[in-house]
């Protein structure tokens, strides 16, 4: 099966979409990026084929009931379980390795026996990790394994009364080495099957026998899949392992990418990890203006960040305690250098958190509006793309906005928003082997 595979290389995750002749989507992929940016490529670009995988075994299953539903739910969270597995026992095996090295000669069997009962607690772990129903903070191996081996190790090495320190380093050393780790097909075959055998275990309402279920996984996983063409683009296209006429630019994968999300799009507003786009298309997804931020990261993903990394919480709390706000504080800056100060100052002068979010909130989207006013302002329809866009507090923020500066103008927002560029360069890819 030919197939046509863009990639869009950001400044904190990388983006993968795969689509067939049809330009019909068959899977999507993410990882978070790292400094050697051909394996986050490789990484993402495989998990892509996994999606395809996916939609695939739900075709051959060809139907659409409970049984079945739950079928692929089941075999999701367990194909994600059998990877953390293997992923771990890996991470294991490379800290033990480090254990070799002089400075831990004096303590290394006690350090050994440590992190032994480290990974077994995590081993433990894993299934309630990926239990139905189970929340999941990320579903990135370092998010998932880092957090836990903290909490774990921490209270392991204050039990055996050795430091901490050097458990944490001999899992930083190590967890650099596991990310460049990208697993064969044919180990990504094999925890496929196991991981349907897990779902089938678990499912009470199922409408197939395991057998079949086999039958029909083992014939996807013989289709084979051809990178007929891959596209590169993003933050880091430079760098990506293509040849120079496989990349494009962010504002044209982002343009048509929205076009083909949003046929209707006219305006784009895309806020990524270290910029933000305003675009303008035609009824072709063909670019025809756009602006950029100037320079610095202000307003952007990495500022966020940033802000969640000072109040000591996560990301994703960001929205949702914004949300809570009872008026908007008035934010001064959203420049990143100064962001930190003037956060402690108020919540020093007793501003509640809530309301000083939901300023900050407020204050990156009127940059953002800044940024499309510049590229010739708003028409219907408009696309807010980027991992920001799943912030509900930006949204709200960027909706009364919109409706004060530019009346009532449909606003789009895919779930999968954050694939938008990778999207459009799949669609570039399509198009130079088929028009």
């Amino acid at each position: 099966m030919k197939t046509f595979i863009g990639i869009d290389l950001g400044s904190t995750t990388t983006k993968a979409v795969l689509m067939n002749e049809n330009q019909e989507v068959l899977g999507r992929g993410i990882t978070n990026s790292r400094s050697n940016y051909d394996t986050a490529a490789a990484v993402c670009k495989q998990e892509a084929k996994v999606g395809a995988r996916f939609t695939m075994f739900q075709n051959e299953l060809g139907s659409k009931d409970e049984g079945a539903l739950s079928l692929l739910e089941g075999l999701e969270r367990n194909f994600r379980l059998e990877q953390f597995l293997a992923e771990l026992k890996i991470l294991e095996d490379t800290c033990y390795g480090y254990l070799d090295h002089p400075r831990f000669k004096d303590f290394k069997d006690d350090l050994r026996v440590a992190l032994r009962g480290v990974f077994t607690e995590l081993e433990g772990e894993a299934p309630g990790i990926y239990a139905k129903d189970a929340e999941r903070k990320s579903d990135f191996f370092r998010d998932i394994a880092g957090s836990r081996f903290m909490n774990i190790g921490e209270r392991i090495s204050k039990e055996a009364d050795i430091s901490f320190d050097h458990m944490l380093n001999v899992y930083d050393k190590s967890i650099i080495d596991i990310e460049s780790l990208v697993p064969a097909d044919e180990v990504v075959a094999e925890q496929l099957l196991n991981g349907l055998s897990r779902a089938v275990r678990e499912s009470t309402d199922l409408n197939v026998s395991e057998e079949e279920a086999r039958s029909s996984l083992k014939k996807v996983l013989d289709v084979e899949m051809e990178e007929t063409y891959v596209v590169g683009t993003g933050y880091g296209r430079v760098r990506l392992p293509f040849p120079k006429e496989h990349i494009r630019s962010e504002i044209l994968c982002h343009g048509l990418g929205a076009h083909m999300m949003f046929p209707g799009t006219r305006t784009v507003l895309d806020i990524g990890g270290q910029d933000t786009k305003g675009i303008q298309i035609d009824n072709a997804g063909i670019v025809e203006n756009f602006q950029m931020n100037d320079r610095c990261a202000a307003g952007c993903g990495r500022y966020l960040g940033y802000i969640a990394d000072e109040m000591n919480i996560g990301l994703h709390e960001l929205g949702p305690i914004a949300s809570k706000a009872k008026k908007v504080s008035r934010i001064n800056s959203t420049c990143t250098v100064f962001a930190g100060a003037e956060l402690r100052d108020r919540l020093a002068l007793g501003e509640d958190r809530a309301d000083i979010l939901a300023g900050l909130h407020r204050a990156i989207m009127l940059r953002a509006m800044s940024i499309i006013s510049r590229a010739g302002g708003i028409t219907d329809q408009f696309t807010f793309t980027g991992g920001v866009a799943k912030n509900n507090s930006a949204v709200g923020e960027l909706a009364k906005l919109v409706k004060d500066n530019y009346g009532d103008v449909t606003i789009n927002i895919s779930d999968e928003s954050i694939y938008t560029g990778a999207l459009g360069g799949a669609a570039f890819a399509h198009r130079a082997v088929v028009n």
